[in-house]
């Protein structure tokens, strides 16, 4: 069985992970990769798509899943959560797909200690 790849894009705000990301995922010359999606309990935006940019849920329901041991990685940045799901992350593994996770260097630091093999990519601002 083939086992999917982990990568980590960290950067600063602007810095352009996104439309990295984005550009990769859009790459008719890969095989089965998707970007991971996580959940923030800060508010939707105008042109977000809950599910496809982030789960978005309460500050009840994120502390919850906390509590439950449900996150791979999480931060509070400026008042708002943010959060990767354990069981997400490992059933896309086990099922062969390479997965971009676009996170903060916190995050990435937490994620290197959980998955060694996870490659990590950091992106300088222009």
């Amino acid at each position: 069985m083939n086992i999917g790849k982990l990568y980590i894009v960290s950067a600063p705000s602007g810095a352009g992970k996104s439309s990295l990301i984005k550009s990769v995922l859009n790459s008719k010359y890969l095989g089965d990769i998707e970007s991971s999606v996580s959940y923030t309990t800060r508010k939707i935006r105008f042109n977000e798509i809950n599910g496809e940019h982030y789960f978005f849920i309460t500050k009840d329901e994120f502390i919850k899943m906390i509590n439950n041991n449900e996150f791979l990685e999480y931060a509070c940045v400026f008042g708002e959560y943010y959060g990767t799901s354990k069981k997400t992350i490992r059933k896309k593994i086990l099922r062969g797909t390479d997965l971009f996770l676009n996170i903060d260097w916190q995050g990435a630091k937490q994620i290197k200690e959980i998955f060694f093999s996870a490659i990590t990519i950091f992106i300088l601002p222009p």
